[in-house]
């Protein structure tokens, strides 16, 4: 079979995986720029790709018309009057491989990631635990592309031209006497979808106030929903130079936001992955997980990734996802101390 011309890559969520898939697709359609892609993701997602020449987006509306069965039968049935000549499957659970299944009949190839489920159970088990650097989630989306014929090497990646903030952000940046020209504009995400993820806010307080009195510097807190854009407001109650910005724009405009700062401090969690795929220096903080999980940030370096002292905690990584608590760990992430987040932040911005 030649190669396919027409290719639907498939990635429901979570959101930072998604990001993740960004600089890959923007380092496959540089290499090859005759093969069209179609990108199989949720609605919200669609500002991602739309840079990108050759590339499409189709939504799924996973909690809607395409939930279920029956909705992914719908999906299918849509899918396939657009003539694809293979799938590559990013996500391979249960909705694709059951929307795989509806296509097994078709003259189309297909392809899975190997999420390397094996490694990860022994790099985050108790004991006889295997503590080693795994395959990037980058490299495993790379890698099906290979599979379907179309190797690419992401050192080759160029990020494109960073954006200009659009009208909207320009206003929130002058309402809030934020100068991109003079100013050194720092974003802080301090949350994560699990506890054991999130470093403690009492901490993450002490950070924003010691580099809240750094000479130009601003800081813009990242979020959301109601309960987080409370605890911020409480953190940064009475701390210049401070500014929560949860709830207060679209996610296209926070995309276009984070695209102007000059550098994202991040958990392990979705902001930390749409910096990343925006070109802007990231540092991230660990608790459960680790970054030898291969949810790195791209072109995130090691240096750039602070972890609690292993050597108090031997048994982290306890968790891919950071669902599970080893007990005695709650409080792993206090070994990382405030000073030394500064202090990072401060060498970045050098």
């Amino acid at each position: 079979m030649a190669n396919p011309r027409h290719i639907l890559v498939v990635r429901l969520s979570a959101i930072g995986d998604i990001a993740m898939l960004v600089p890959v697709l923007e380092t496959f359609t540089k290499t090859y720029p005759n093969v069209k892609i179609t990108v199989l993701s949720r609605a919200f997602v669609k500002p991602f790709f739309e840079h990108m020449k050759n590339v499409s987006f189709f939504a799924a509306d996973v909690n809607g018309t395409h939930k279920g069965i029956r909705g992914i039968y719908k999906l299918y049935k849509t899918l396939k009057d657009f003539h694809f000549d293979a799938i590559a499957d990013m996500h391979n659970v249960i909705r694709t491989k059951l929307l795989r299944s509806y296509f097994r009949f078709s003259d189309i190839k297909m392809v899975k990631i190997d999420k390397g489920r094996e490694d990860k159970k022994a790099l985050t088990r108790s004991e006889n635990k295997v503590f080693k650097q795994l395959k990037r989630t980058h490299q495993r989306y790379a890698d099906v592309f290979a599979e379907l014929g179309y190797p690419i090497n992401l050192f080759t990646h160029k990020f494109p031209k960073r954006v200009k903030p659009s009208e909207k952000v320009s206003a929130f940046l002058k309402s809030h006497n934020i100068d991109l020209r003079h100013n050194l504009v720092i974003g802080i995400a301090p949350f994560a979808h699990y506890d054991s993820k999130s470093y403690p806010i009492d901490l993450m307080t002490e950070v924003v106030k010691s580099l809240s009195k750094g000479p130009n510097i601003k800081i813009l807190i990242f979020g959301g929903g109601k309960k987080e854009m409370d605890l911020v407001n409480t953190m940064i109650d009475g701390i210049e130079n401070t500014t929560n910005i949860i709830g207060k724009m679209r996610f296209k405009e926070e995309l276009n936001l984070i695209a102007q700062l000059k550098l994202m401090l991040s958990m392990d969690s979705a902001n930390s992955h749409l910096a990343a795929m925006l070109n802007v220096d990231t540092i991230t903080l660990w608790g459960a997980t680790h970054p030898y999980t291969g949810f790195m940030p791209f072109r995130h370096p090691l240096s750039s990734c602070l972890v609690p002292d292993l050597e108090k905690y031997p048994k982290l990584p306890s968790s891919i996802y950071g669902n599970k608590v080893i007990e005695g760990y709650e409080d792993c992430m206090r070994s990382i101390l405030p000073q030394t987040v500064v202090n990072k932040v401060l060498e970045n911005l050098k």
